[in-house]
């Protein structure tokens, strides 16, 4: 619903605008613009010089050569009518595009139709033997019979079509109807097996949405409900991966397998929601928020067309079923002049009601025997209830001081899920970390704020949030005392969290500007005998910087600076004989700076730029015990982009425009290349498709575009 008001926003205001001023403002400009605004057309070509793999990702623009830049922003009134019409049109001579076409008539109706394309791009290349990339049979060479070497890059594509509108009923009364289809095709990176084996997942996959609402709206008085539904059907369900014969020592060539990887399933979800407001007095005014959703996937399991793959007596359909209820209700008041006071209650139901169902069974025996439980395989639905409440209150102490103090209590009922395979002392197989039925969490916070003068104003805010809940329910892969028994979940685990935010910003002169955040906070999470791995302690901190000069009415310039830091401790181990322990110290840390300006050199000459620069730097320290290991090196990632463009005016309706970028990208990533060069290979039984990527990819880009302006 806020996305279909966010495209009528422009033409309403100005119509606004009209109602109230009329033409008494006809000469402001803003007014104008407005009611009136400036219509643009441009084309042009533009290249990049050399491959940009890791920077083209998403824009379309991946691969070296020439690109048609060809974008068009068409606003036209009827004043005799007071119909708009708006066409705008971005990146149509890119894989990458965007038109929006919209019909309005205020306080009338209003019609939209919008279609946009996006691709995806991995930024990795891929030598493999693999055959049936991009369909649903895939064939694995082996070492033995080795087929075909090919170089492939892989991708996504999404394309979609919206339609909608709106419709006025009556004074107050508005109806909202919008429909999006979304068409995602194309491949990803996959895997199989228990050791690294390459396998690439085909995508073909239909997502529909549908929503209708209807909007009342009074002076005091606020109501929309409504419905929303999707819908996501995928055209490949079930990947055979055919692996040749594979030569074993001693042996000679072993015989062909055939293994089977499942895909996401069709699934659908219908919501009914309710959204209100009023307000009692001026400064008194009540909300709520009720939706009520219902989640299914019924689709037959294709695993059971194919014999001996699931369980003879297990159902053919998951008949998956999630119900979600929501209810929140909150109050806005001011009781006194320099009282504030908020509050709100919400109250979550995340239903899981799919019935518990094996699908995957060993032998039967094993079932209920620990470890061997693994060899069965059941669904297993969570449910969990969370009611929170919030308490809220600003006072006004004077001198430009208010003083804000918030309570936030959060309370959650977890259900244990309990699956058909029981072992020794009631321990079920299916649960592989400990859990716990209830979890609570209470944050309170404090922040100080001052307006120390027409230009300057700060605020310093801290926050403190402790969570606690019930005692653990052991893990399922054995009794109590087995390895993953020792996990505390980092979702569930106890944790005092501590945070600190600073925030300033000061205007000396109107032509200078200045703003300054400030935020650290340290998270440490409670461990035990019993519980001793999981994660340990984190802080984070953040500082950024920003600034905005005017140096005259035709120059300006504003820079910016930006530092974070995260770091976590975690613990981890695994049962070998001894149990070996590694003690995790993962870091990452960024820099980022910003430079622009913008200028006229002449009243038909502008010209500008920007640059950025950024560091990213990942640690990976690690302490193992008792057999000490190499440290894993440290990922450095680096970008410089350098923007310059100019615009020259031909005329009061047309104007050229240059653009010239360079863009320098740097890695020394080694989960795929390692520190030597060597690419990493899948297995040496299979056939040792290997990832390669450019550590170093600099290139230029050269754009000239013409500019024609109308109204």
């Amino acid at each position: 619903m806020n996305a279909m008001n966010n495209k009528f926003r422009l033409s309403a205001a100005a119509m606004a605008l009209m109602s109230v001023f009329g033409s008494a403002m006809a000469d402001d400009d803003e007014i104008a613009e407005l009611i009136k605004p400036e219509s643009s057309i441009s084309f042009g070509v533009g290249g990049w010089m050399r491959d940009r793999h890791q920077q083209g990702i998403y824009d379309g623009m991946r691969d070296s050569g020439i690109y048609g830049l060809l974008d068009t922003d068409i606003v036209k009134r009827d004043d005799e009518t007071g119909t708009w019409l708006k066409l705008k049109a971005t990146n149509l001579g890119l894989d990458n595009r965007e038109i929006h076409g919209e019909i309005l008539r205020q306080g009338n109706y209003g019609i939209f139709l919008d279609y946009n394309r996006l691709t995806r791009d991995n930024s990795n290349s891929y030598n493999t033997r693999l055959q049936g990339i991009g369909t649903t049979n895939q064939t694995v060479s082996s070492t033995a019979q080795p087929g075909p070497l090919q170089t492939v890059s892989l991708g996504t594509v999404r394309e979609g079509v919206g339609l909608g509108g709106y419709k006025n009923l009556a004074p107050g009364l508005d109806f909202n109807l919008s429909f999006k289809t979304e068409d995602k095709s194309g491949t990803r990176a996959w895997g199989r097996g228990g050791q690294p084996e390459f396998a690439v997942e085909p995508i073909g996959s239909t997502t529909n949405q549908l929503e209708a609402v209807l909007n009342y709206t009074t002076k005091t008085f606020q109501l929309s409900g409504g419905y929303y539904g999707s819908w996501y059907e995928n055209r490949n369900k079930l990947v055979t991966m055919n692996t040749q014969g594979v030569a074993v020592t001693g042996v000679g060539t072993n015989n062909p397998s055939t293994t089977y990887l499942s895909l996401p399933l069709d699934n659908q979800a219908h919501q009914l929601f309710l959204n209100g407001g009023y307000s009692f007095t001026p400064t008194t005014r009540a909300t709520f928020k009720m939706s009520y959703t219902r989640a299914t996937q019924n689709e037959s399991l294709p695993t059971k067309d194919i014999p001996g793959l699931s369980l003879a007596s297990s159902p053919s359909s998951l008949n998956g079923e999630v119900n979600t209820t929501l209810v929140q209700l909150g109050l806005t008041s001011r009781p006194l002049k320099d009282l504030s006071i908020m509050a709100n209650l919400r109250y979550h139901n995340f239903d899981d009601a799919t019935p518990v169902n094996r699908f995957v069974q060993g032998n039967p025996a094993s079932c209920t025997t620990p470890p061997s439980g693994n060899q069965c395989v059941d669904n297993t639905p969570l449910s969990y209830k969370t009611l929170s409440g919030k308490l809220e209150g600003t006072y006004r102490l004077g001198d430009g001081y208010s003083i804000i103090a918030g309570l936030e209590e959060r309370h959650q009922n977890r259900t244990v899920p309990i699956s058909n395979a029981l072992g020794a002392g009631g321990t079920d197989n299916q649960r592989v970390v400990p859990m716990r039925t209830t979890v609570d969490e209470t944050t309170w916070r404090l922040e100080v704020r001052r307006s120390l003068s027409e230009t300057l104003n700060g605020s310093l805010a801290y926050l403190n949030s402790c969570r606690t809940g019930s005692s653990y329910v052991s893990a399922a892969t054995g009794p109590a005392g087995s390895a993953s028994d020792y996990i505390n979940p980092i979702n569930i685990a106890n944790r005092d969290r501590n945070k600190l935010r600073l925030a300033m910003d000061w205007t000396p002169m109107e032509s200078l500007s200045f703003q300054l955040n400030l935020e650290g906070s340290r998270d440490e999470y409670d461990h035990d005998a019993a519980h001793p791995y999981g994660l340990i302690d984190g802080f984070s901190r953040l500082v950024s910087f920003d600034v905005a000069y005017t140096l005259s009415e035709k120059w300006k310039i504003n820079a910016w600076y930006s530092y974070d830091y995260t770091e976590a401790n975690q613990l981890n181990s695994r049962v070998l004989s001894p149990r070996a322990t590694k003690d995790n110290n993962l870091s990452d840390t960024g820099n980022s700076v910003g430079l622009g300006v913008r200028g006229e050199v002449t009243s038909r000459f502008k010209l500008g730029g920007d640059l950025l620069w950024s560091r990213n730097v990942g640690k990976y320290d690690q302490i193992n015990s008792p057999t000490p290991s190499a440290m894993l090196p440290s990922i450095e990632n680096k970008l410089t982009r350098i923007n310059l463009f100019t615009m020259y005016a031909l005329n009061k309706e047309s104007e050229l425009r240059f653009d010239l970028i360079n863009e320098h990208w740097r890695t020394d990533d080694w989960s795929w290349m390692f520190a030597n060069g060597t690419a990493f290979s899948y297995g040496t039984t299979t056939d040792g498709t290997t990832v390669t990527a450019n550590p170093r990819q600099t290139s230029t880009f050269i754009g000239a575009r013409y500019i024609y302006k109308f109204q």
